[in-house]
């Protein structure tokens, strides 16, 4: 085969160097098919319509500046005029962007003094900002401290919170100029103090670090739990064991105190903030749960028993709620609201009793403090012991101390087995599921959640949160588990009777009825299936007030641990007189409506067509219920014996129409095959064919180059033969002159 089509390509090209006039034709013919599809092409590109340009995301007046065609190289040259800087990335089309510009654009109107707003479009496909950054969600939201950054914002893009973090990062560190300033914030927050001397510059390399640090913890506490704080007098310095300049502070309420080691780790501001993250603590946590399938609530949850708090927050002002609720977690949790002063003294409890006898270990300088501060006297120790040490000279105080009353959650934490974590939500960011936990409009809400029980209880308006607390971590806690149920919008009168968990006792519990309970769920698809036969069995009740037909819908209403099943569809029967000897309905048994009924007959104690009075035709009224069922049974035989000549005839049909598809497939399969052969034999004939026309070009080829041939051939023999004729015509003449020389030679001799 190739070496036929080699020999045609060899024929095809003699054939082009013979006759150049066909190369020309075939460039021709090209150029021709070229110049439409060119032109096609030409017309599809011109069809799509470039994007139209991206518009203005905030209004021109606002303090902010929208670099819409997302020129992000600008935001360089931004950041250079302000020492904070604000660069909001956003979508256009991102409906959490356009929910959030109202919020960036009021804390911009009140900061656009102190900070720097730029918003950037990261959307549009043909701006630096789209071709340099991937992000996965918008908006995000990067702030600048000078050239530290970014530090991204991912709490709660609302105007209070935002701008108390954009507050903590224009001023990261708080001057603390006195013992009584530092009193205060030891008091009021989670504190690192650092203590640097400015006397050899005016910003010390320390001093930076520290600053640094700072900035750095803000990534990780989004709500600003830990402040840090600036001091630079000595005096107040050793009001927290500080003597040595660049000395960072940990103060801690439950345990000691701590100063960052720095012969053990490295002075860097990530080593810093690390540190004070590993020891720091923290008696009350906020938790923001980011939607509906968020796992951060569970995970805290499944740690232990959880009190929640909600409560309106704003971060800007101060909450007197927030501080009750502080001050109780931080008496739960082994100390006291006024255990403030820094814990450089050990103890230790030797007994517990009403007086508790301990021991303490303090060095010098805080004894000097704490006698400042009037918390003890020497005169209340039973012994004191000085000692001297590498570390500097110490003293041990033995004393007793008045314990907490029985009745005090001062210490409880030590106390109880059921330990507590208190956490905080703001209620306009998370009151769906406060009112899914049993919240009402009466604010704050605060509740606690046992996962491993699944319990939780709720704090009434009139008991104090301190009570609430003890009894939950009583032996025997008098609390009861709240139980959240779904209140129906409207009441209406239905044979089936539906339940909730407010009504559950008063209805199902009622002695002087009997109660048949179907458990269902909206997701279960089994209960669904039911309802006809329930409407069918309450019909046949219906009247009788003895006995009731009833549902509840577990999904949406909690029950009592008692009263709960183990799967759903389930049915369980409550006799009159003996609700505690309640039955539940074989799960191997079909739920029909002869099923239920003996069901009912057989456990309950009275006839359940009788009435609480009593009268002569409850006879005649269970016969009329019989002669209905009866009726009911044989039109379902009926209708079953009709389902199965049906269904007989529908098999016949189907046999049918199964041998009819398998004979047409027998012949689709013949005909395919001979489809094919056709096929094949035409793919041949057609090759023949295309040979034939190709050997009857060439011959005709052939005939024309030999007819040109035959042509000159007879061009030349007509030549040939006139140039003869001449020749001998000039021979002719040559004897006729030489015969007439020499007769004229003759004559003249």
């Amino acid at each position: 085969m190739l070496r036929r089509l080699r020999a045609q390509l060899r024929q095809a090209v003699d054939l082009m160097a013979r006759r150049p006039e066909l190369c020309c034709g075939a460039i021709l013919l090209s150029c021709a098919l070229i110049l439409p599809i060119t032109l096609t092409c030409s017309r599809v590109k011109s069809v799509v319509a470039s994007p139209r340009a991206p518009l203005r995301f905030f209004p021109s007046e606002s303090p902010l500046v929208d670099l819409f065609l997302g020129q992000l190289e600008e935001v360089e040259g931004l950041r250079e005029e302000a020492d904070v800087t604000l660069v909001f990335y956003y979508a256009p089309w991102c409906a959490h962007c356009i929910a959030a510009r109202q919020h960036v654009q009021q804390v911009a109107l009140r900061l656009a003094r102190q900070v720097q707003f730029v918003a950037v479009n990261c959307w549009w496909n043909q701006g630096r900002c789209r071709k340099q950054k991937s992000f996965f969600q918008y908006p995000v939201i990067h702030l600048y401290y000078r050239s530290v950054g970014p530090i991204e914002y991912r709490g709660p893009v609302h105007s209070e919170y935002l701008e108390s973090f954009i507050q903590r990062v224009c001023a990261p560190l708080t001057y603390l100029p006195s013992v009584r300033a530092l009193h205060t914030f030891l008091t009021q927050h989670q504190a690192v103090v650092g203590y640097f001397q400015f006397s050899t510059s005016p910003q010390p390399a320390g001093y930076i670090i520290f600053l640094l640090s700072a900035l750095h913890a803000l990534r990780r506490d989004q709500q600003g739990e830990v402040h840090f704080a600036v001091v630079t007098n000595q005096a107040v310095a050793e009001g927290v064991s500080l003597r040595e300049d660049e000395s960072v502070y940990l103060h801690r309420r439950l345990n000691s105190s701590l100063v960052f080691p720095r012969t053990q780790r490295n002075f860097t501001a990530q080593a810093v903030c690390d540190w004070v993250f590993e020891n720091r603590e923290s008696v009350i946590h906020w938790i923001q749960p980011t939607g509906g399938k968020s796992y951060s609530l569970e995970v805290e949850l499944q740690k232990g028993p959880a009190l929640l708090t909600f409560l309106p927050h704003n971060p800007l002002t101060a909450n007197q709620l927030l501080s009750q609720v502080s001050a109780v977690a931080l008496q739960y949790h082994c100390g006291s609201e006024e255990d403030w002063f820094p814990r450089c003294c050990q103890s230790l409890p030797v007994s517990w009793s009403a007086d508790v006898s301990v021991c303490e270990l303090c060095v010098s300088r805080c004894w000097a403090l704490a006698l400042s501060l009037q918390r003890v006297s020497l005169s209340s120790c039973r012994s004191v012991q000085n000692s001297y040490g590498v570390l500097g000279r110490g003293s041990v105080c033995c004393r007793s101390v008045p314990g907490p009353p029985p009745d005090s959650i001062t210490g409880l934490q030590c106390r109880s087995n059921k330990t507590l974590r208190f956490y905080l939500l703001d209620t306009q960011l998370h009151w769906p599921l406060a009112q899914r936990l049993g919240a009402s409009a009466d604010l704050p809400f605060i509740t606690i959640i046992n996962l491993r029980d699944e319990t939780h209880y709720v704090l009434n308006r009139t008991d104090a949160l301190a009570d609430f607390i003890q009894n939950f971590s009583a032996s025997y806690s008098p609390l009861h588990r709240h139980l959240v149920g779904h209140k129906p919008q409207q009441q209406t009168r239905s044979l089936i009777q539906e339940v909730t968990s407010d009504s559950f006792l008063h209805t199902v519990m009622d002695s002087q009825k009997d109660v048949l309970l179907l458990y269902y769920s909206a997701w279960c698809g089994f209960c669904s299936v039911l309802n006809h036969v329930f409407l069918q069995l309450a019909r046949l009740f219906q009247g009788n007030s003895a006995l009731m037909v009833a549902r509840v819908n577990v999904g949406r209403n909690d029950l009592p641990w008692e009263f709960m099943v183990d799967h759903l569809p389930s049915v369980l029967f409550f006799p009159r007189h003996r609700k505690q000897m309640s039955v539940k309905f074989p799960e191997n048994t079909p739920m029909t409506v002869p099923n239920l009924l003996r069901f009912v007959l057989q456990h309950t104690g009275h006839a359940p067509w009788e009435e609480p009075g009593g009268g002569a035709e409850p006879r005649s009224l269970l016969e009329a219920e019989l002669q209905a069922l009866q009726q009911q049974v044989f039109s379902l035989h009926r209708a079953r014996e009709r389902l199965s000549q049906q269904l007989s005839v529908l098999w016949r049909e189907n046999r049918r129409l199964t041998l009819h598809t398998h004979t047409l497939q027998t012949q689709n399969a013949e005909l395919q095959e001979q489809s094919e052969q056709l096929e094949t034999l035409y793919r041949e004939k057609t090759q023949q064919l295309s040979d034939s026309v190709h050997r009857l070009q060439e011959l005709a080829d052939a005939s024309e180059e030999l007819l040109e041939e035959n042509t000159l051939l007879r061009v030349l023999l007509s030549v040939l033969r006139e140039r003869d004729a001449q020749d001998t015509q000039r021979q002719e003449e040559d004897r006729r002159e030489e015969v007439e020389g020499q007769e004229g030679k003759c004559e003249a001799s």
